[in-house]
Protein backbone atom coordinates (compact mmCIF):
# COMPACT_ATOMS: atom_id res chain seq x y z
CA UNK A 1 0.00 0.00 0.00
CA UNK A 2 2.91 2.37 0.70
CA UNK A 3 4.12 2.06 -2.89
CA UNK A 4 0.61 2.45 -4.30
CA UNK A 5 -0.03 5.67 -2.38
CA UNK A 6 3.42 6.98 -3.29
CA UNK A 7 2.57 6.40 -6.95
CA UNK A 8 -0.41 8.79 -6.87
CA UNK A 9 1.39 11.72 -8.59
CA UNK A 10 2.81 9.46 -11.30
CA UNK A 11 -0.65 7.90 -11.74
CA UNK A 12 -2.04 11.35 -12.44
CA UNK A 13 0.57 11.86 -15.15
CA UNK A 14 -0.15 8.44 -16.66
CA UNK A 15 -3.88 9.06 -16.54
CA UNK A 16 -3.44 12.25 -18.53
CA UNK A 17 -1.22 10.44 -21.03
CA UNK A 18 -3.97 7.86 -21.56
CA UNK A 19 -6.55 10.64 -21.91
CA UNK A 20 -4.48 12.37 -24.57
CA UNK A 21 -4.75 9.30 -26.81
CA UNK A 22 -8.55 8.98 -26.63
CA UNK A 23 -11.26 10.34 -28.89
CA UNK A 24 -14.97 9.70 -28.42
CA UNK A 25 -17.93 9.48 -30.74
CA UNK A 26 -20.27 12.46 -30.73
CA UNK A 27 -23.64 11.54 -29.19
CA UNK A 28 -26.42 11.00 -31.72
CA UNK A 29 -28.81 13.02 -29.57
CA UNK A 30 -28.38 16.22 -27.59
CA UNK A 31 -27.25 15.29 -24.09
CA UNK A 32 -29.56 16.70 -21.41
CA UNK A 33 -28.17 14.93 -18.34
CA UNK A 34 -25.21 12.83 -17.28
CA UNK A 35 -25.18 9.69 -15.15
CA UNK A 36 -21.97 8.28 -13.68
CA UNK A 37 -22.30 4.69 -12.46
CA UNK A 38 -19.67 3.38 -10.06
CA UNK A 39 -19.14 1.89 -6.63
CA UNK A 40 -16.54 2.45 -3.90
CA UNK A 41 -13.11 3.44 -5.14
CA UNK A 42 -14.38 3.48 -8.73
CA UNK A 43 -17.45 5.56 -7.95
CA UNK A 44 -15.97 8.32 -5.80
CA UNK A 45 -14.23 9.80 -8.84
CA UNK A 46 -17.64 10.57 -10.32
CA UNK A 47 -18.78 12.51 -7.27
CA UNK A 48 -15.49 14.39 -7.09
CA UNK A 49 -15.58 15.45 -10.75
CA UNK A 50 -19.27 16.40 -10.56
CA UNK A 51 -18.55 18.70 -7.62
CA UNK A 52 -15.39 20.14 -9.15
CA UNK A 53 -17.14 21.10 -12.38
CA UNK A 54 -20.65 21.93 -11.15
CA UNK A 55 -20.23 25.67 -11.73
CA UNK A 56 -19.30 25.07 -15.38
CA UNK A 57 -21.55 22.18 -16.38
CA UNK A 58 -24.76 23.21 -18.15
CA UNK A 59 -26.48 19.83 -17.58
CA UNK A 60 -27.09 17.98 -14.31
CA UNK A 61 -24.74 15.16 -13.28
CA UNK A 62 -25.80 12.38 -10.93
CA UNK A 63 -23.76 9.57 -9.40
CA UNK A 64 -25.54 6.20 -9.24
CA UNK A 65 -24.37 3.57 -6.75
CA UNK A 66 -26.99 0.86 -7.01
CA UNK A 67 -28.60 -1.62 -9.41
CA UNK A 68 -31.03 0.94 -10.80
CA UNK A 69 -31.14 4.55 -11.91
CA UNK A 70 -33.72 7.37 -12.28
CA UNK A 71 -36.57 7.09 -14.74
CA UNK A 72 -35.48 10.24 -16.57
CA UNK A 73 -32.58 8.38 -18.19
CA UNK A 74 -33.20 8.11 -21.94
CA UNK A 75 -31.55 8.59 -25.33
CA UNK A 76 -30.55 12.11 -24.24
CA UNK A 77 -28.48 10.81 -21.31
CA UNK A 78 -24.73 10.31 -21.24
CA UNK A 79 -24.06 7.27 -19.03
CA UNK A 80 -20.47 6.71 -17.92
CA UNK A 81 -19.73 3.34 -16.35
CA UNK A 82 -16.69 3.51 -14.06
CA UNK A 83 -15.58 0.09 -12.84
CA UNK A 84 -11.89 -0.42 -12.20
CA UNK A 85 -12.12 -4.22 -12.42
CA UNK A 86 -14.77 -4.03 -15.13
CA UNK A 87 -16.81 -6.57 -13.19
CA UNK A 88 -18.65 -4.47 -10.59
CA UNK A 89 -22.10 -6.00 -10.78
CA UNK A 90 -24.11 -2.90 -9.87
CA UNK A 91 -22.34 -0.92 -12.58
CA UNK A 92 -22.75 -3.67 -15.18
CA UNK A 93 -26.51 -3.88 -14.40
CA UNK A 94 -26.89 -0.15 -14.99
CA UNK A 95 -24.84 -0.08 -18.18
CA UNK A 96 -26.80 -2.95 -19.70
CA UNK A 97 -30.11 -1.29 -18.83
CA UNK A 98 -28.93 2.10 -20.13
CA UNK A 99 -27.90 0.46 -23.41
CA UNK A 100 -31.38 -1.01 -23.83
CA UNK A 101 -32.88 2.44 -23.31
CA UNK A 102 -30.62 3.98 -25.94
CA UNK A 103 -28.42 6.18 -23.74
CA UNK A 104 -24.99 7.27 -24.97
CA UNK A 105 -22.51 5.07 -23.10
CA UNK A 106 -18.79 5.33 -22.31
CA UNK A 107 -16.91 2.85 -20.11
CA UNK A 108 -13.84 3.28 -17.91
CA UNK A 109 -12.25 0.03 -16.75
CA UNK A 110 -9.15 -2.15 -16.73
CA UNK A 111 -10.92 -5.00 -18.54
CA UNK A 112 -13.60 -7.45 -17.40
CA UNK A 113 -17.26 -7.57 -18.39
CA UNK A 114 -17.46 -3.85 -19.02
CA UNK A 115 -14.72 -3.97 -21.65
CA UNK A 116 -16.35 -6.99 -23.28
CA UNK A 117 -19.78 -5.34 -23.33
CA UNK A 118 -18.41 -2.14 -24.86
CA UNK A 119 -16.47 -4.03 -27.52
CA UNK A 120 -19.45 -6.23 -28.44
CA UNK A 121 -21.73 -3.23 -28.85
CA UNK A 122 -19.26 -0.80 -30.45
CA UNK A 123 -19.30 1.53 -27.45
CA UNK A 124 -16.52 3.89 -26.48
CA UNK A 125 -14.41 2.87 -23.49
CA UNK A 126 -11.08 3.70 -21.88
CA UNK A 127 -8.72 1.02 -20.62
CA UNK A 128 -6.64 1.90 -17.55
CA UNK A 129 -3.88 -0.15 -15.90
CA UNK A 130 -5.33 -2.88 -13.66
CA UNK A 131 -4.30 -5.28 -10.94
CA UNK A 132 -4.43 -3.02 -7.87
CA UNK A 133 -7.13 -2.18 -5.29
CA UNK A 134 -9.66 0.21 -6.86
CA UNK A 135 -9.15 2.75 -4.09
CA UNK A 136 -5.53 3.16 -5.22
CA UNK A 137 -6.53 3.82 -8.85
CA UNK A 138 -8.48 7.04 -8.24
CA UNK A 139 -6.17 9.11 -10.45
CA UNK A 140 -7.07 7.03 -13.49
CA UNK A 141 -10.83 7.51 -13.18
CA UNK A 142 -10.45 11.22 -12.43
CA UNK A 143 -8.34 11.90 -15.50
CA UNK A 144 -10.65 9.98 -17.81
CA UNK A 145 -13.84 11.52 -16.43
CA UNK A 146 -12.53 15.05 -16.85
CA UNK A 147 -11.29 14.23 -20.35
CA UNK A 148 -14.65 12.77 -21.43
CA UNK A 149 -16.45 15.94 -20.31
CA UNK A 150 -13.85 18.12 -22.04
CA UNK A 151 -13.98 16.19 -25.31
CA UNK A 152 -17.77 16.22 -25.42
CA UNK A 153 -17.69 20.01 -24.85
CA UNK A 154 -19.32 20.10 -21.44
CA UNK A 155 -16.35 21.81 -19.75
CA UNK A 156 -13.15 23.57 -20.81
CA UNK A 157 -9.73 21.98 -21.18
CA UNK A 158 -8.41 24.23 -18.38
CA UNK A 159 -9.70 21.58 -15.98
CA UNK A 160 -7.27 19.03 -17.40
CA UNK A 161 -4.48 21.55 -16.93
CA UNK A 162 -5.51 22.13 -13.32
CA UNK A 163 -5.49 18.37 -12.76
CA UNK A 164 -2.04 18.21 -14.35
CA UNK A 165 -0.70 20.83 -11.94
CA UNK A 166 -1.64 18.70 -8.94
CA UNK A 167 1.46 16.59 -9.49
CA UNK A 168 3.71 19.59 -8.83
CA UNK A 169 1.64 20.48 -5.78
CA UNK A 170 1.99 17.00 -4.28
CA UNK A 171 5.66 16.58 -5.12
CA UNK A 172 6.68 20.00 -3.80
CA UNK A 173 4.81 19.40 -0.52
CA UNK A 174 5.57 15.69 -0.10
CA UNK A 175 7.48 16.01 3.18
CA UNK A 176 4.91 18.31 4.77
CA UNK A 177 2.05 16.07 3.62
CA UNK A 178 3.56 12.99 5.28
CA UNK A 179 4.37 14.86 8.48
CA UNK A 180 0.79 16.12 8.77
CA UNK A 181 -0.52 12.67 7.88
CA UNK A 182 1.39 11.14 10.81
CA UNK A 183 -0.22 13.70 13.15
CA UNK A 184 -3.66 12.97 11.72
CA UNK A 185 -3.20 9.21 12.14
CA UNK A 186 -2.25 9.67 15.80
CA UNK A 187 -5.36 11.82 16.27
CA UNK A 188 -7.58 9.14 14.70
CA UNK A 189 -6.24 6.33 16.87
CA UNK A 190 -8.94 5.12 19.31
CA UNK A 191 -11.32 7.98 18.45
CA UNK A 192 -14.66 7.86 16.65
CA UNK A 193 -14.28 10.73 14.22
CA UNK A 194 -16.83 12.96 12.52
CA UNK A 195 -15.42 14.40 9.28
CA UNK A 196 -16.68 17.86 8.33
CA UNK A 197 -16.21 19.82 5.10
CA UNK A 198 -17.87 22.53 3.05
CA UNK A 199 -20.71 21.10 0.97
CA UNK A 200 -18.78 21.42 -2.30
CA UNK A 201 -16.00 19.30 -0.79
CA UNK A 202 -18.32 16.55 0.44
CA UNK A 203 -16.81 14.07 -2.03
CA UNK A 204 -13.41 14.65 -0.39
CA UNK A 205 -14.95 13.92 3.02
CA UNK A 206 -16.53 10.74 1.64
CA UNK A 207 -13.18 9.67 0.18
CA UNK A 208 -11.59 10.27 3.60
CA UNK A 209 -14.24 8.14 5.30
CA UNK A 210 -13.73 5.34 2.75
CA UNK A 211 -9.96 5.35 3.22
CA UNK A 212 -10.19 5.28 7.00
CA UNK A 213 -12.69 2.40 6.66
CA UNK A 214 -10.71 0.29 4.20
CA UNK A 215 -7.10 1.07 5.09
CA UNK A 216 -7.35 1.94 8.77
CA UNK A 217 -10.21 -0.51 9.57
CA UNK A 218 -12.13 2.06 11.63
CA UNK A 219 -15.66 3.44 11.58
CA UNK A 220 -16.25 7.16 11.09
CA UNK A 221 -18.92 9.48 9.69
CA UNK A 222 -19.06 12.65 7.66
CA UNK A 223 -21.29 15.70 7.30
CA UNK A 224 -21.12 19.14 5.69
CA UNK A 225 -21.40 22.77 6.64
CA UNK A 226 -23.90 24.44 6.56
CA UNK A 227 -26.28 21.41 6.70
CA UNK A 228 -24.76 20.02 9.90
CA UNK A 229 -25.57 23.33 11.60
CA UNK A 230 -29.25 22.49 11.22
CA UNK A 231 -29.11 19.10 12.95
CA UNK A 232 -25.84 17.41 13.87
CA UNK A 233 -24.41 20.32 15.82
CA UNK A 234 -27.17 19.76 18.39
CA UNK A 235 -26.14 16.09 18.54
CA UNK A 236 -22.87 17.12 20.17
CA UNK A 237 -24.87 18.04 23.30
CA UNK A 238 -23.85 14.79 25.01
CA UNK A 239 -20.41 14.65 23.40
CA UNK A 240 -17.35 13.40 25.21
CA UNK A 241 -13.74 12.47 24.48
CA UNK A 242 -14.73 9.21 22.80
CA UNK A 243 -15.60 11.39 19.82
CA UNK A 244 -13.51 13.65 17.66
CA UNK A 245 -14.02 16.12 14.83
CA UNK A 246 -11.85 16.40 11.73
CA UNK A 247 -12.43 19.61 9.78
CA UNK A 248 -11.31 19.71 6.13
CA UNK A 249 -10.76 23.41 5.54
CA UNK A 250 -10.06 25.31 2.32
CA UNK A 251 -9.73 29.03 1.65
CA UNK A 252 -12.68 29.24 -0.74
CA UNK A 253 -15.57 28.91 1.73
CA UNK A 254 -18.58 31.22 1.45
CA UNK A 255 -18.03 34.00 3.97
CA UNK A 256 -21.12 33.07 6.00
CA UNK A 257 -19.91 29.48 6.16
CA UNK A 258 -16.58 30.72 7.56
CA UNK A 259 -18.59 32.12 10.46
CA UNK A 260 -20.49 28.83 10.74
CA UNK A 261 -17.20 26.91 10.73
CA UNK A 262 -15.72 28.88 13.62
CA UNK A 263 -18.95 28.66 15.61
CA UNK A 264 -19.06 24.88 15.05
CA UNK A 265 -15.45 24.47 16.15
CA UNK A 266 -16.11 26.48 19.32
CA UNK A 267 -19.20 24.42 20.17
CA UNK A 268 -17.50 21.09 19.58
CA UNK A 269 -14.42 22.15 21.56
CA UNK A 270 -16.68 22.46 24.59
CA UNK A 271 -17.74 18.81 24.11
CA UNK A 272 -14.46 17.06 23.26
CA UNK A 273 -10.74 17.68 23.38
CA UNK A 274 -10.32 15.89 20.05
CA UNK A 275 -10.32 18.51 17.29
CA UNK A 276 -8.14 18.35 14.18
CA UNK A 277 -8.16 21.07 11.51
CA UNK A 278 -6.68 19.99 8.19
CA UNK A 279 -6.01 22.88 5.81
CA UNK A 280 -5.63 22.36 2.09
CA UNK A 281 -3.17 23.90 -0.33
CA UNK A 282 -3.82 24.61 -4.00
CA UNK A 283 -5.09 27.26 -6.40
CA UNK A 284 -8.55 25.83 -7.11
CA UNK A 285 -11.02 23.16 -6.01
CA UNK A 286 -9.31 20.43 -8.03
CA UNK A 287 -5.89 21.08 -6.55
CA UNK A 288 -7.15 21.55 -3.00
CA UNK A 289 -9.13 18.33 -3.22
CA UNK A 290 -6.18 16.32 -4.52
CA UNK A 291 -3.96 17.74 -1.75
CA UNK A 292 -6.43 16.63 0.92
CA UNK A 293 -6.99 13.24 -0.73
CA UNK A 294 -3.29 12.45 -0.85
CA UNK A 295 -2.72 13.55 2.74
CA UNK A 296 -5.65 11.46 3.96
CA UNK A 297 -4.41 8.45 1.97
CA UNK A 298 -1.11 8.61 3.83
CA UNK A 299 -2.88 9.11 7.16
CA UNK A 300 -5.02 6.03 6.53
CA UNK A 301 -1.88 3.98 5.91
CA UNK A 302 -0.18 5.27 9.05
CA UNK A 303 -3.37 4.56 10.98
CA UNK A 304 -3.30 0.94 9.80
CA UNK A 305 0.19 0.66 11.25
CA UNK A 306 -0.94 2.14 14.58
CA UNK A 307 -3.88 -0.28 14.62
CA UNK A 308 -1.64 -3.20 13.66
CA UNK A 309 -3.83 -4.14 10.69
CA UNK A 310 -3.04 -4.81 7.04
CA UNK A 311 -4.13 -1.78 5.01
CA UNK A 312 -4.65 -3.63 1.76
CA UNK A 313 -6.82 -6.45 3.22
CA UNK A 314 -10.59 -6.37 2.48
CA UNK A 315 -11.56 -10.00 3.09
CA UNK A 316 -15.09 -9.19 4.23
CA UNK A 317 -15.85 -7.45 0.92
CA UNK A 318 -14.37 -10.32 -1.06
CA UNK A 319 -16.45 -12.79 0.97
CA UNK A 320 -19.63 -10.87 0.13
CA UNK A 321 -18.77 -10.85 -3.57
CA UNK A 322 -18.20 -14.58 -3.36
CA UNK A 323 -21.64 -15.15 -1.87
CA UNK A 324 -23.29 -12.94 -4.48
CA UNK A 325 -21.54 -14.79 -7.30
CA UNK A 326 -23.26 -18.00 -6.16
CA UNK A 327 -26.71 -16.48 -6.55
CA UNK A 328 -28.66 -16.95 -9.77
Amino acid sequence: MYDLIAAFPSNIKESLEIASTKTFKAPKNKIQNILICGMGGSGIGGKLVAQWLQDELSVPVQLVQDYSFPSYVNEHTLVIGSSYSGDTEETIYCIEKAFQIGAHIIGICSGGKLESFCRQNDLDFVLVPGGNPPRTALAFSLGQLINILVQLDFVSATNLESFRKTTDLLESNAIEIKEEAHKLAAFLKDTFVMIYSASNYEAVAIRARQQFNENGKILCCHHTIPEMNHNELVGWGLGNNKYGALFLVTDDWHQRNVTRLQFSIDVIKSKTENIFILKAKGEDIIQRSIYLINLVDWASLYLSELNNVEAIEINVINNLKGQLSNLK
